[in-house]
């Protein structure tokens, strides 16, 4: 015989199979909660109660009869179990940091007669659900860093960035050999991953390796793995070739391997298999190679740099990744982008004339100098707008040396307008017709911004600074 704990404190004489029957409940309890699929209830900011579920009220139900279970949130001082159970509801805590003051509240059956140990088994599902919402939390968050520490995805609404993913679909579907070309900071590296992901290699690891960075004595034992007690304190290992098997090997900056290595790569690519420092024979491996450079590998062909029967396995089908000059129109889409990634630390919004900065300049550093220089921003702007002060003098200079002497005159719109369709007219040869249709306005609007001439501002006759007609004769 057992006791029972009641609700007046005394202690209730239960039988031994009533307690092996109780705990049978509770792993019956949580075996349902692992075999079901939790979706993590959301209470309303009012602290209303909020629906668990059906697969939550059928866990609870494996513990008591029970009409309905819910999370709500109530003030602290009323987190207790609560014994009285006249109206047919109980609450327990909820135990989560990330949710001060959770509660579960069960609504019970009419007919429902609960004694001590039945509060204390839900009492414990609740401190179930508490930890279960923590690790659900932090598995979220780890997931949150994981995609924040990633590269941008493939952002950007212009022309030459929806014929990339065209061919990106249609080079997934296909396992050849891919080289990806683009200059320094463009994305090659998540293109070739965006590759992975869309093939059916996609449950398979993608190894990246930067040759660049490969030191040339060990740079066999990188990519082909070493035999183990070759030498004293070597321990045996898989190379990048083996530790991509059945997924994709991605090879950045190829171009900056030796020649020497060049040949030692062109065999294992041919052949697709591998052979250990040390070993005495060779390894399959089911791989697809893509690989990446920053230059241009027919160029280097032609001048003797690279090797022409490596180029030619490589280059089967190649994509070109667009520098952000040449789409200016996703450059402010971008900058938008990296800056949602960041709202957890603070909010930040473009200004209009740090948006135009943004689009004039022309990017040497692609897509990972915009988001260098929107971290930039956040880290140092003293107000909630990015202005032109906040960012980079070398990223202003060619648009305040346009703006900031019309400025300093307080020119106007109609000076302007004279200065772009002189400018306009002497490149377009003095035709007149012509000019018209680049400038995109009438004839009649042409002749009387060329007629127009600068005063000093308060200067002349009244409103003869105003704006030229723009209707169309």
């Amino acid at each position: 015989m057992v006791t029972s704990p009641s609700s007046s404190g005394a202690s209730v004489p239960q039988p031994r199979g009533r307690r092996r029957e109780r705990r049978h409940r509770f792993s019956v309890f949580l075996a349902t909660l692992s075999s079901r699929r939790f979706g993590v209830p959301r209470t309303g900011s009012t602290g209303g109660p909020s629906d668990l579920g059906d697969d939550l009220v059928a866990a609870v139900r494996t513990l008591v009869p029970i009409r309905a279970a819910r999370l709500t949130t109530r003030a602290a001082a009323v987190i207790v179990a609560s014994d009285d159970c006249a109206a047919g509801v109980l609450r327990f805590p909820v135990p989560t940091p990330a949710r001060p003051g959770l509660q579960l509240e069960v609504e019970l059956d009419s007919s429902c007669g609960l004694d001590g140990w039945d509060r204390q088994s839900l009492r414990n599902a609740g401190r179930v659900f508490g930890l279960l919402l923590e690790s659900r939390r932090e598995a979220s968050a780890l997931t949150d860093e994981r995609q924040a520490d990633g590269a941008a995805p493939l952002i950007g609404s212009s022309a030459c960035m929806q014929r990339l993913r065209g061919q990106i679909e249609r080079v997934a579907a296909t396992d050849f050999t891919l080289l990806i070309e683009g200059e320094t900071g463009s994305g090659k590296e998540l293109v070739a991953r965006q590759v992975h992901d869309l093939s059916n290699r996609h449950q398979g690891p993608f190894v990246a390796v930067n040759c660049a960075a490969l030191v040339e004595s060990l740079l066999e034992a990188e990519l082909f793995g070493i035999e183990d007690r070759i030498a004293t304190g070597v321990r045996g290992r898989r190379g990048k070739f083996e530790a991509a098997d059945r997924g994709t090997l991605f090879l950045d900056e190829v171009a900056e391997l030796s020649p020497a290595a060049q040949a030692k790569l062109l065999r294992a690519v041919q052949e697709l298999a591998v052979e250990r420092v040390g070993g005495q024979g060779t390894r399959s491996v089911d791989i697809r190679v893509v690989v990446a450079t920053n230059k241009c590998l027919r160029g280097l062909v032609g001048a003797g740099r690279f090797r022409a029967d490596l180029y030619y396995r490589l280059a089967g089908v190649e994509l070109e990744v667009p520098p952000l000059r040449r789409r200016r129109e996703d450059i402010v889409e971008l900058a938008e982008y990296f800056l949602a990634r960041h709202l957890g630390l603070r909010r930040l919004a473009l200004s209009e004339s740090a948006a135009e900065a943004l689009v004039t300049y022309d990017w040497p550093g692609n897509v990972r100098e915009l988001e260098r220089v929107v971290e930039r921003a956040l880290a140092l702007s003293r107000e909630d707008v990015v202005g032109l002060q906040d960012l980079p003098a070398e990223l202003t200079r060619t648009y305040a040396e346009v703006l900031q002497p019309s400025v300093a005159r307080a020119e106007t719109m109609r000076a302007w307008g004279s200065r772009y369709a002189r400018l306009v007219l002497e490149r377009c040869g003095r035709n007149k017709r012509r000019a018209c249709e680049v400038l995109g306005i009438s004839y009649h609007t042409l002749q009387s911004y060329l007629r127009y001439q600068a005063r000093p501002r308060g200067a002349g006759v009244a409103g003869s600074d105003s704006a030229p007609d723009d209707t169309v004769t």
